[in-house]
């Protein structure tokens, strides 16, 4: 069976076309991988529940009766810090959770402190 002279270079363009589509689509048509889709998905849900979580925390802080005084020591802690004085406190420990959310301290502790 012989083939035909023209499908050779048909093949070549056909693979090379293939390659340069893929090298586009992942550099700048936007595609992914399901590993990273699956990542930034995750990425996004756990900025939507701190998003959500956050305020709640600070409004348990400000319910405290010396509510303005720890304020004022939060403070007067170093900003890196404050999230894990939020943390010890036990606001950013949601009803049903046993330990507290770090991501969630800190932006309560941005909250409190504006």
């Amino acid at each position: 069976m012989k083939i035909s002279p023209d499908i050779k270079p048909a093949c070549w363009g056909a693979a090379g076309g293939a390659i340069a589509l893929a090298v586009i689509g992942f550099s700048y048509g936007g595609w992914v991988t399901g590993g990273n889709a699956a990542q930034m998905a995750q990425e996004r849900a756990d900025a939507a529940v701190v998003a959500v979580l956050a305020p709640i925390c600070a409004d348990r802080f400000r319910q405290q009766p010396d509510a303005a005084a720890r304020v004022a020591s939060l403070k007067a802690v170093n900003s890196w810090q404050q999230g894990a004085v939020i943390e010890k406190g036990g606001w950013a420990t949601m009803p049903g959770d046993g330990s507290p959310n770090p991501a969630v301290a800190r932006a309560c502790a941005e909250l409190l402190v504006i």
